[in-house]
């Protein structure tokens, strides 16, 4: 156990260091002026972030990917598919109004929607869509088709969400179905989809196994929506303290406190209903319970660190550094953003766990360095998509509908494992790091720009943002591999020729 936790500490280190480096290096540049608390409080938090990422992912190996297994195919074998389809839905909504993304985007908008609302309507979403996913596999539904429906759908309500006035709602909108797939949810989500695919798919379509947290990000971005068409009069933004001082000194505790208090309470009905099903169905191996025991623990340890540590270190220091890049050159801003998002997604939790599955099932064939390197560039992009929006104050429409119809056009020539997985990489890249440190970053950015009055409209729908320009990169990477398969298979073909010529001049 000791050397699998050492290795995670060191694909830890891997993952965040180019984040922390990129902080101190800006630091010794007038481009931006940190004190010396803030550097030494960042340096402490990436120290956790650290250790907390490590714990995080080996309890996702020992314990959350093998729970949504033995829950996926348990449920599957018993041939009760009523109970599958019921607990599903019941676990979808539960888990979705634990995690933790959501309560800080509930908590930054409570004046314009009761958080009560949001959070209930999003999870009916969540569990909904997660009993689609299930459909998908068992009569055999094409996820490109069902995605293609689905968007074209939000594309009609959002227009009409323009027609009653509230645009700027739109972006918070699509925000919420990449919050929702947060660090909780993604690796029982995905490992869930795995055991279905294997006892009710057909076995020899390997991209059975995912398109479950795309899915599930499409319902909260729909009940977002259907939530603005009953919103009456303007719709206004407050700028929280994003300030050191906020978290440290006599409400450090207590930050830290509330961290694991909302990781406990999202374990907690996961957990449950594992153990409840380990009762009645699974039936499962005292040394795998133990095992999977063990794991949770590593689960909640490890995320109460990585949280506490992105919203006391990494938090103040994204705002910051927005407020004062903003003020430099525009050019400048706009390649800074870009290679902020390329470093930045290294250190998602969620995606180690992605990538680690994608290789898994695929046997190899799609490798984890080719996933980083089409995700990194993915974020990067939209991350400076985000900043241009911001300096010249446009809709969100005006990327997310073009970006999603070459998407879904993409859907239809590349392999449809390229395009689950594209889809599913979306949901999981918009992590906690990306609402807790980029986004950030681009409310400070916009702030100095444009005001507070300007942030709901063009500082939100980055996370959707980043949610969104993966699909484009991973399918990119699927056209890439088909064109490379068929200039190889003609290679071949033209050395099978001017052999067969040769042997029959020999012949002669």
């Amino acid at each position: 156990m000791l050397k699998t936790l050492f290795a995670k500490l060191k694909d830890s280190t891997v993952s965040v260091l180019p984040v922390t480096l990129l902080v101190v290096i800006l630091n010794f540049t007038p481009l931006v002026n940190f004190s010396g608390k803030e550097i030494g409080v960042f340096l402490c938090a990436s120290f956790v972030l650290i250790l907390g990422m490590a714990l995080f992912n080996l309890g996702a190996d020992i314990a959350m990917t093998p729970m949504g297994e033995q829950i996926g195919s348990g449920l599957s074998k018993s041939g009760k598919f009523t109970a599958l389809i019921l607990i599903c839905f019941v676990m979808g909504v539960f888990i979705t109004i634990a995690e933790p993304d959501l309560t800080v985007l509930a908590s930054q908008v409570k004046n314009i929607l009761s958080s009560t609302a949001l959070t209930l309507s999003i999870a009916v979403g969540v569990g909904l869509f997660l009993v689609l996913g299930i459909l998908k596999i068992v009569f055999r539904i094409d996820l490109a088709k069902l995605m293609t429906f689905f968007y074209m759908a939000l594309f009609a309500i959002a227009s009409l969400v323009i027609v009653q006035g509230n645009e700027k709602f739109l972006p918070l909108a699509f925000d919420s179905g990449g919050v929702t797939t947060g660090p909780i949810t993604v690796p029982f989500i995905m490992a869930l989809g795995v055991g279905v695919a294997a006892t009710l798919g057909d076995k020899r379509n390997r991209e059975n196994s995912f398109g479950f947290v795309a899915l599930c990000s499409i319902g909260p971005i729909l009940a977002v929506m259907i939530l603005g068409l009953t919103i009456d009069g303007d719709v206004n933004y407050t700028l929280p303290d994003y300030s050191i001082d906020a978290h440290l000194g006599k409400e450090f505790l207590p930050a830290v406190l509330e961290v694991a208090k909302e990781v406990c309470i999202a374990l907690l009905p996961l957990v449950g209903f594992f153990f409840l099903l380990q009762i009645f169905t699974l039936k499962l191996r005292k040394k795998k319970i133990y095992q999977i025991i063990f794991g949770i623990f590593y689960t909640f340890f490890g995320l109460v660190l990585f949280l506490a540590a992105v919203k006391i270190g990494f938090m103040p220091i994204g705002y910051k550094m927005g407020e004062q890049l903003a003020q430099q050159n525009e050019i400048l801003l706009v390649i800074f953003a870009f290679g902020l998002g390329l470093v930045v997604v290294l250190a998602e939790p969620a995606i180690h766990v992605l990538n680690k599955q994608v290789e898994s099932v695929t046997g190899g064939a799609i490798r984890k360095k080719s996933m980083l390197l089409a995700l990194s560039i993915g974020v990067g992009v939209s991350l400076a998509l985000s900043v241009i929006r911001i300096l010249f104050d446009f809709s969100i429409l005006y990327y997310l509908i073009p970006g999603y119809c070459l998407s879904l056009g993409l859907s239809f020539f590349v392999p449809k494992i390229y395009t689950a997985i594209a889809f599913d990489s979306g949901g999981v890249a918009s992590g906690p790091l990306t609402s807790s440190f980029i986004l950030p970053f681009v409310i400070g950015v916009c702030f100095t720009i444009q005001g507070v009055d300007g942030i709901l409209a063009n500082a939100f729908g980055l996370v959707a943002m980043v949610a969104m320009t993966p699909l484009i990169t991973i399918q990119a990477l699927g056209f890439k591999a088909i064109v490379t398969k068929r200039a190889k298979e003609k290679i071949a073909m033209r050395r099978m020729l001017n052999e067969d010529d040769e042997q029959i001049i020999q012949f002669m």
